[in-house]
Formats: structure tokens, sequence, C-alpha cells
């Protein structure tokens, strides 16, 4: 038995603002589709994962995708429906015996639930996550109440839905040409197909505007744990070359920084900060300087490492602040390109990155211009 899984990622999200499509706005340090990515691809009794992607967002959901292990993408078509019936015709030479199908909006999704629906696949042909409605519905009628409705029955439907692949496949191809269906339940049911239904989470819900996301951010919030800073502090010398590199960033210059990497002073100070705030150490214990294999390397891969270890740990970058420290070059024409150069090594957004430029007023190392010193703070979250 395989169970494969369809993650439907082809709206545009323009409620919630932002500039991009919703399932690529930051959430926690990640893109929203991460999280709900993340959970699907450690679940032991998934097996192939298909996303359905909106034309245009290639690029963004390969930065979004880039840790899990995923078939490629596929396009989605003008309507949800559209989208699933094209994702479900992909995922037909894996041949799988089941699919779930889940919305990219939907990132607090846990595995609890994914077993639940595929529990019951073993008995319906399909199951969907759902709640029970508990608050009074009333019908409005020209902006004032015209009946109250009994709630008595009524669930509110969630995703992941799951259904017997090849029947789910069938009841598409059916309703491509009707249309109008707003979930794959409601194709299942014009199918005649049985749908069961098991129990959601109220944390499972769809976020469509700002108030949804701040709810899911706090949410994720109490889960992660708790909140942890350090800070890093480095400084390389000044020599003979042309040009160097701060932040990722290469700089025009008549000297070069000199060490036994590129010598990126700020990356050195940044992943110093991260280390110390997870309690791993200092970027000498995970990268010794006397090891040849790190000679002329690019930083951003100390950055990348002290990263991972933190993701690997259950946590989250919340806010990287650095101060790069020198008489020369000049830092502000360069400030934005080294902001969103390090919020891409460090996998979180810009917004979450703070880069600034101070003298020492002419004195010491750095106010003699014999070199470049950089300080950094990270705040990142930590499970306990």
């Amino acid at each position: 038995m395989t169970n494969a899984a369809l993650v439907v990622a082809g709206g545009s999200g323009e409620r919630l603002g932002g500039g991009i499509a919703k399932q690529y706005i930051a959430l926690a340090g990640r893109p929203m589709i991460a999280h709900s990515l993340r959970v699907l691809d450690r679940h032991p009794r998934i097996g192939p994962i298909r996303v359905v992607i909106r034309p245009g967002n290639g690029a963004l959901y390969e930065t979004a995708a880039a840790d899990f292990d995923l078939l490629a993408p596929v396009e989605g078509g003008p309507t949800r429906q559209d989208s699933v019936r094209l994702g479900l015709e992909s995922l037909s030479e894996h041949a799988p015996t089941n699919v779930l199908i889940l919305d990219a909006a939907r990132p607090l999704v846990s595995p609890e639930i994914m077993d639940r629906v595929l529990d019951s696949l073993t008995e319906s042909a399909g199951a969907i996550a759902a709640i029970p409605l508990s608050d009074t519905l009333k019908r409005e009628s020209s902006g004032k109440i015209g009946q109250t409705v009994e709630r008595t029955g009524l669930w509110r439907a969630q995703t992941p839905q799951g259904f017997h692949f090849d029947a789910i496949l069938q009841a598409h191809r059916s309703a491509s040409a009707s249309g109008g269906f707003t979930d794959d339940a409601a194709v299942a049911e014009a199918a005649g197909m049985s749908v069961a239904l098991v129990h959601g989470s109220g944390d499972n819900f769809k976020i469509t505007g700002p108030d949804d996301l701040a709810r899911a951010e706090a949410i994720l919030a109490a889960r992660t744990g708790n909140v942890r800073v350090g800070n890093g502090f480095d400084v390389h010398r000044l020599g003979p070359g042309a040009g160097l590199t701060l932040c990722g960033v290469a700089i025009s210059a008549d000297r070069a920084l000199i060490g036994h990497s590129d010598a990126d002073v700020a990356l050195h100070a940044i992943t110093d900060a991260l280390l110390g705030a997870a309690g791993a150490g200092d970027i000498g214990f995970h990268f010794p300087p006397s090891d040849p294999a790190w000679a002329g390397v690019s930083s951003d891969r100390f950055v990348r490492h002290a990263a991972e270890l933190i993701g690997e740990r259950g946590g989250a970058i919340l806010h990287i602040d650095l101060t790069i420290i020198c008489e020369a070059p000049k830092i502000g024409p360069h400030r934005e390109a080294m902001r969103e150069r390090l919020a891409e090594i460090a996998g979180i957004s810009a917004r979450r990155v703070s880069v600034k430029a101070t003298t020492t007023e002419g004195l010491g190392v750095t106010g003699r211009g014999e070199g470049i010193a950089a300080q950094a703070v990270a705040t990142i979250r930590l499970p306990d």
C-alpha cells in the first residue's frame, strides 16, 4: 500500500498582501508552505509528495521546498478543482493506493490528523479532517437575522482529505466539465463515494488574512519553546588584494580581507552568534582554521550550517542584527544588498535582518584602517 500526498499551492493569496502568493510568505522564519511540507516529508506513512504550484511561482517554490524530498512540481489550472485534477493525473504513474490532498494555506497540520485520515481509509473510500461547529449559526436577510440555523450534525471541513486514489481521480475526471466544487469531498460525494469524518484540530485553520497569520505565528511560538540570544564578534586584517566580501556581497576595494576562508568577517560574526544562541560552540569548533578543507571557501557555508543545526533541533531564527565596524569601504551603498543576501543565506525574511555600520573615530585597528570588525546578535527560538 502506497500513500501519496498532493499539496495544493496554486492560489494567488491576494487577500493576505505581501506582494507574493501567501503560501510563500514567511511564517516563523520559513515560507508558509514549508511547514506542512516538513510534516509530510517526515511522515513514515507518506510516499511520493507532489505540489501543484501557480504558473510563474517556480522560483519561490524551489526556495521553499529546497530541504525536502519531493517530486517535481506541476502547474495548476484556473481553479482549485482544476489544479487538484492536474495534480492527481501527474501522480498516476506512481499508482498510489491512497492520496492525501492538503491546502498549502494550512501550515499547522499535524501528523496525528494525517494518521486519523489514513486509518479511516481502511473502511471508507474517502475521509476528511473536520471539526464540529460549536457556534450558533444565523442566516442573514437584508442585513438582519433571517433564521437561526440548527447546528447539530454540522462540521467545518479541513484538509487533509484522503481518498482511494483511483476513485478520486475518476471522480475528478467526471466532474471536470461541471466545476464549482469547493473541496475534494464534494467531488467525491457527487461521484457517489462514501466519505468519513475524522476529528481535525482548531489549530489546523486556513490562513486567509493578517489576523490568521498572526495567530499562526503565536501558535508556532508557543510550540517551539524558548527565545535564546547569542552574540558573535570577529575581526580580520586588511592586506594586499583587490576587493572584499561582506555578508556574501562582493565590494570593490583597493585591499582585501585576510583569512583562512574568504575572510567574510560579517558572516563569521553571524555564525558565532547563531551557534552561541543554540549553545553549539563556535565557528572554530565546527570549521577549524587548521583544516585545509576550509581554505578559501565561501563563508555562507558556515552560516547555512548554523541555520541548519538550529532547524534540525526544531528551532527557528527570529532575527539577526549585524554591526560592521570600519573606516572603509562605505557600507551604506551596499546595505540593502547585504540584508537580502544574508536573509537568503540564513533562510529567513529580510524583514528579520538588520545591517548597520559604524566607525571607531580613527581609533584602534579599524580606525587606522588595519582591519574590519563585525559584531552580531542572533535571536532564535528553540524547543526546551
